[in-house]
């Protein structure tokens, strides 16, 4: 028997959301209906789900505010964001909360399928390997799997994503790393939506690392970038 993926839609056009949520039951997903953001964070605190599809605009609470809201409760849950808007600053936005895809309407429902199921590939795979050992990064001491990167007595929990990139970095420190090769290895792709993704990652991880000068993320232009750690 398939195993069926609990996916929680939030979408506030009642038509569009029957036919969305239909056609995802069709395809191995448990899709869960909310009309507005507030019924969406009611019944994620109450339901565990594998992914989640927040539209940008809904009554009460609007998806990039649900997203915020979900991902203190749970920073490992993937989510993408849909909407008909076009605007530059919303993906951004989008960006920097973390979300693994933006899709903009009117879209293909077999494509929206498609991507749905290679983020859960990808993040069933970044589970797997996740090891449960302490790394010393500088002053800093990294958890990966309790997604807590620690300086003294001050804890930054993390995203998955973030703790997956941490991870690589370290893993191949003080060495030229191509931005297709991160790309690949934390997002499982290099399109234009993951390249700008990376980039506010990056942009993320150097504050989180601030505090130790022997640590720094360097650019290297049309290249890639290099994570540097001094003895």
């Amino acid at each position: 028997m398939t195993h069926l993926k609990k996916i929680l839609l939030a979408e506030d056009d009642f038509d569009f959301a029957m036919i969305l949520k239909h056609y995802l039951d069709l395809h191995n997903f448990e899709a869960h209906w909310a009309k507005d953001g507030e019924e969406a964070l009611d019944l994620f605190q109450k339901e565990n789900f594998s992914i989640c599809i927040f539209d940008v605009m809904m009554p009460k609470i609007d998806g990039f505010t649900l997203a915020e809201k979900i991902i203190k409760i749970n920073p490992e849950v993937p989510f993408v964001f849909l909407t008909a808007r076009k605007l530059k600053d919303d993906k951004i936005k989008g960006l920097k909360l973390g979300a693994d895809d933006y899709i903009v309407k009117p879209f293909e429902a077999d494509e929206m399928v498609l991507r749905l199921n290679n983020i859960l590939k990808r993040s069933e795979q970044k589970s797997s390997v996740i090891s449960s050992e302490e790394i010393a990064i500088g002053n800093y001491t990294f958890n990966p799997k309790r997604l807590e990167l620690q300086l003294g007595h001050s804890i930054q929990r993390v995203t998955e994503k973030e703790g997956t990139l941490i991870s690589f970095l370290f893993k191949n420190k003080n060495q030229l790393l191509k931005r297709e090769e991160i790309l690949k290895a934390v997002w499982g792709s290099d399109d234009f939506f993951s390249g700008r993704s990376m980039d506010v990652f990056i942009s993320r991880l150097r504050k989180y690392f601030n505090e130790d000068s022997r640590i720094s993320i360097e650019s290297i232009r049309n290249i890639g970038l290099e994570f540097k750690l001094k003895n």
